[in-house]
């Protein structure tokens, strides 16, 4: 019997099949809402640094920031099912290096919620009552909050956080991707993935935008391997 046969039979019973199916939605509708969010982050260009900087650079894109967020904390929690699709299509072949990825993901999930995304939120909420504020000293005080914000969102740990994690979590998987139930191509994806997500703590703009455009093909690979498990 093929690898490939053994973990689908393995695997196959119809709770994994539902969660084949669910993983497989889950991975399609990351692709597109990452699709979406590459032009939205276009229109707004790169986000200054320091809380005054921000308060300058928000009129006119305040909007598309708030759609950018709520787009982004909405793919980050798909990504829970995702990785409990692919622990149980890839744990017969290797149980522990498969928990080691589903928790760097599920870790990934946590930080960029309770870090980056909750950071983003309140630029935006501070810039609101910026805008309306009476008083220039009401003004600095929100200043000095954003600057807070601003400084946590430039920090080289925050590159950890939103980027290396995640790209971890992915490298992991996609060697074990290689010996099996994943086609050569879904894997290689999710190794590229993983090693640029690392070069991203360099700060090379092509690491960070390579990494972007490799998960997001890798994505709808692994949405249409799921969907073809789930069939079985």
């Amino acid at each position: 019997m093929k690898i490939e046969e053994m973990a689908v039979d393995a695997t196959g019973g119809p709770d994994q099949r539902y969660w084949y199916r669910v993983g497989s939605i889950a991975a399609i509708v990351l692709g597109i809402g990452y699709i979406i969010i590459f032009p939205l982050y276009a229109r707004v260009g790169a986000p200054p640094s320091g809380g005054e900087a921000w308060f300058n650079y928000l009129p006119g894109k305040a909007a598309l920031w708030w759609a950018i967020l709520a787009l982004s904390v909405f793919t980050d929690f798909l990504y829970v099912p995702l990785a409990l699709a692919l622990y149980m299509a890839l744990k017969k072949i290797n149980r522990n290096a498969m928990l080691l990825a589903t928790a760097f993901i599920g870790l990934f999930v946590v930080l960029d919620l309770a870090v980056t995304w909750s950071h983003y939120a309140s630029i935006l909420v501070l810039y609101s009552k910026y805008s309306t504020a009476t008083s220039d000293l009401q003004r600095a005080g929100y200043v000095a909050a954003a600057n807070y914000g601003s400084a946590v969102l430039t920090s080289p740990l925050e590159v950890v956080y939103a980027i290396v994690t995640l790209s971890f979590g992915i490298l992991v998987t996609g060697a074990v991707m290689l010996r099996g139930v994943f086609d050569k191509i879904t894997a290689f994806l999710a190794l590229a993935t993983g090693v640029l997500g690392i070069a991203a703590l360099t700060g090379l703009s092509l690491a960070i935008i390579g990494n972007a455009l490799f998960a997001t093909v890798w994505l709808f690979f692994v949405g249409y391997r799921l969907y073809r498990l789930a069939q079985n």
